[in-house]
């Protein structure tokens, strides 16, 4: 006959407490001695006990799972939305998001669920399903400024944390970078090296990071008597960084200076200055943005400005629990510094 599995009376048993007591420890319950804890979770495993988490579910009213929501403002068909999906999965920085998140909430015994919102009926049901207690709250990556996710869930009142500023102000968590200054820090370092005819690829100018790149970048080169920088629009795709130093260098040939607003435009940017016979630093130094795996795998490897992506992850995931639990019940906000990472490209 197979063995019985534990109850929460053979765990009281074995540490010589109440079972009333073991359920608060196994239930995170907070007022329950340090010295006491340690002596249940000893308890829980020498008997092998587990958790039933159904009936723990409707003692905490918690699942143990988070929403990580990648969200837009569009109304895409399938095509579209499985397109999308496919740009969010070959970019790094959604795999650092990942990561971060996920190195935060597994050591807590929490689980991220993965959700699109790219259509409005996604987005509802992303609420409908935070409303129905299929998780206990959202990480919310947004990739367009109109986003109304954000707004939706704050007006229901769910737990929810942002990763960058919201385009239209929401009462929700948030963290974010001070792209201003990594902006500012790619110029100096472009300026130190000696560069005079600089140039900068942008990412989509309707993302206020990419707004505020852009005008850190300017303004630090206005003030060492660069009135005029050359701009070219990107998407934050190697392909679109591959057009737009191509529109620069057909514009701007004696171009010797470049910062791309992140690392893939960064190596289209080096594949297309190579294949116009430039080298990469010495006729033109490049600088990416997010030190992401692509920094180090592309040839030359990329001097870039640094984002502590997940660090950023897992901070955005400590916020989310500490409203779930009612430990933080005011919205706030966390801005990380950048940080120069200076490597082969410039």
């Amino acid at each position: 006959m197979s063995r019985q599995a534990p109850t929460l009376e053979d765990v009281a048993r074995e540490a010589g407490v109440s079972r009333a007591t073991v359920s608060r420890v196994v239930n995170g319950v907070r007022n329950v001695d340090p010295a006491i804890q340690d002596l249940v979770r000893r308890a829980i495993e020498r008997t092998g006990y587990a958790p039933n988490q159904a009936a723990r579910q409707l003692v905490t009213r918690r699942t143990t799972t988070v929403a990580l929501v990648v969200s837009g403002a569009g109304d895409a068909s399938d095509t579209e939305q499985n397109a999308f999906a496919a740009r969010v999965f070959a970019d790094p920085f959604f795999g650092r998001v990942v990561g971060g998140v996920v190195g935060h909430l597994r050591p807590r015994g929490m689980h991220p669920v993965l959700m699109f919102a790219e259509t409005p009926e996604a987005r509802q049901e992303v609420v409908a399903y935070l409303r129905q207690g299929g998780a206990d709250g959202a990480l919310v990556v947004s990739t367009h400024p109109d986003d109304p996710l954000p707004a939706l869930l704050a007006g229901a009142g769910l737990p929810a944390v942002l990763f960058a500023r919201p385009g239209r102000p929401v009462p929700l968590s948030y963290v974010d970078l001070a792209h201003r200054d990594g902006g500012r820090l790619a110029a100096e370092h472009l300026l130190e090296r000696g560069c005079r005819r600089i140039a900068t690829v942008t990412g989509p100018l309707a993302v206020a990071a990419s707004q505020e790149r852009l005008a850190g970048f300017r303004d630090t080169l206005a003030r060492h008597g660069h009135p005029c920088v050359p701009v070219a629009e990107g998407g934050f795709t190697v392909d679109s960084g591959m057009a737009a130093m191509t529109s620069l260098l057909a514009g701007h040939p004696d171009t010797d200076g470049v910062f791309t607003a992140n690392d893939l435009m960064a190596q289209g940017a080096v594949q297309v200055l190579r294949d116009h016979g430039r080298r990469v630093p010495r006729d033109v130094a490049v600088v990416g943005f997010d030190d992401s795996s692509v920094a180090v795998t592309c040839r030359p490897r990329l001097t870039t400005v640094r984002q502590p992506v997940e660090e950023m992850a897992a901070t955005m995931a400590r916020l989310l629990d500490e409203h779930i639990k009612g430990a933080r019940t005011e919205p706030t906000s966390l801005i990380f510094d950048p940080e120069l990472v200076v490597r082969d490209s410039a």
